[in-house]
């Protein structure tokens, strides 16, 4: 008896995998690959007998990266104040354990808030993705809200995204704008956006313009907006803010391997 024993396909069918990621039914998986607005990778895929491996391969529709790995956990979290960016806190302070008890992965803290800053963090157990959104050097921005002591005048804004000379050198904030200001001593409300890790830079280049935080609070995360979420609230992220999340750090990682252990996210960096 003769006869050949060929070995079966490597990898899945790439319709498969995007009706698997909930992009839409595999009917019109096969309709958005045949248009030319699927990419593996980086590069356009139309044929429909393509495979792919899904732990390993990068895909994208119409540019917004598809979250494959369903094992990976992505939450917001309003921080309120008082609370420290750790999930276990060697001096026995409230830390961030107490809201992570509903879910099975083990999270962890996307770059830090100081106890007295509240707003929004963001906890997840994709090493990777923190590594890129946490460290300084790739750049991803933050917009806060302060609120400040005195009358802060349209030149304290212009001086701002001039830049001040702090301890530990120069900073500019990205963009600055002035809320509101009380002529009667009831302070003022900024809104600052910056890409700086450094720690308590928002703090620190008020209070070198004369304006000390009474307040502060993060309420955009590169492309999150923390929205309506009250304080000490979690939620997941929805379907589009995880692609626009993962799209964000896809393009600030570009094709350079991530020197950590991706088990396990940093989160020493980016502390206001």
């Amino acid at each position: 008896m003769s006869g050949t024993n060929e070995a079966p396909p490597e990898g899945v069918r790439l319709q498969k995998v995007l009706a698997n990621a909930g992009v839409a039914s595999r009917r019109v998986a096969e309709d958005l690959i045949v248009a030319g607005r699927v990419r593996v990778n980086g590069q356009i895929v139309t044929e429909l007998g393509s495979r792919i491996d899904p732990e390993n391969d990068l895909v994208d529709v119409d540019g917004t990266a598809i979250q494959l790995d369903q094992s990976k956990r992505y939450v917001m979290l309003n921080k309120p104040t008082g609370v420290v960016s750790s999930m276990k806190d060697d001096r026995g302070r409230p830390d961030l354990r107490q809201f992570t008890g509903e879910w099975e992965e083990r999270l962890y803290n996307v770059g830090r808030l100081d106890a007295e800053t509240s707003g929004l963090l963001v906890l997840t157990n994709d090493g990777e993705l923190a590594h890129v959104l946490a460290h300084p050097s790739f750049g991803v921005t933050k917009v806060y809200i302060a609120k400040v002591e005195g009358r802060v005048l349209p030149q304290t804004i212009q001086t701002l995204t001039r830049g001040v000379e702090l301890e530990d050198g120069p900073i500019a904030a990205d963009k600055a704008r002035l809320l509101s200001s009380s002529a009667e001593g009831g302070g003022s409300l900024v809104e600052l956006t910056l890409h700086s890790g450094r720690n308590r830079i928002v703090r620190r280049m008020m209070a070198e313009v004369g304006h000390p935080v009474v307040e502060l609070v993060r309420r955009q995360f590169g492309p999150l907006h923390l929205g309506t979420l009250p304080a000490g609230r979690t939620r997941e992220l929805t379907k589009v803010e995880r692609g626009d999340l993962l799209t964000l750090a896809r393009r600030a990682a570009g094709d350079e391997p991530q020197p950590h252990d991706s088990s396990e996210p940093r989160s020493d960096q980016e502390t206001e």
